[in-house]
């Protein structure tokens, strides 16, 4: 499984704000900055983010961006719905490729990615900015 650049940026992004108090924007210029991320890119990230529900923003000189929930009832499975849709498994015929053989792989492909969700639903924001969960910036 491939973690895409859009989808580790807004870990890290995720993961800066858990850190800081709750309800205290954090702009996206202190983000790119820490995070060491491109803000061009930060910026959309952080906008499919707040459509998502899992990040809040506001605006103006104190403006920027806050976790809409406490770091604990955020897990990576939000992170992660928030950019990828659920994927259609599709396999193309092949002649010797029964449709049963097809059904089969389908399924399993399926359960795969029904596993990886159910994964990533139990590790919240919080677990990963506790000292023993790591997601420290410089490791």
């Amino acid at each position: 499984m491939k973690v895409s650049r859009t989808i580790s940026y807004a870990i890290v992004a995720m993961l800066q704000l858990a850190r800081e108090s709750a309800g205290v924007p954090v702009s996206c210029s202190q983000l790119t900055r820490t995070g060491q991320l491109p803000k061009r890119f930060l910026l959309q990230i952080l906008r499919q983010l707040v459509g998502h529900g899992v990040l809040r923003s506001t605006r103006g000189a104190d403006g920027g961006y806050y976790l809409s929930r406490p770091p604990q009832q955020i897990t990576l499975r939000d992170i992660f719905d928030a950019f990828d849709n659920p994927v259609d498994i599709e396999l193309p015929t092949f002649p010797g490729f029964s449709s049963s053989a097809r059904g089969h792989v389908i399924r399993v492909l399926q359960n795969m990615r029904e596993a990886g969700r159910a994964e990533l639903a139990k590790l919240s924001l919080a677990d990963l900015i506790r000292p023993s969960g790591g997601g420290r910036m410089d490791e």
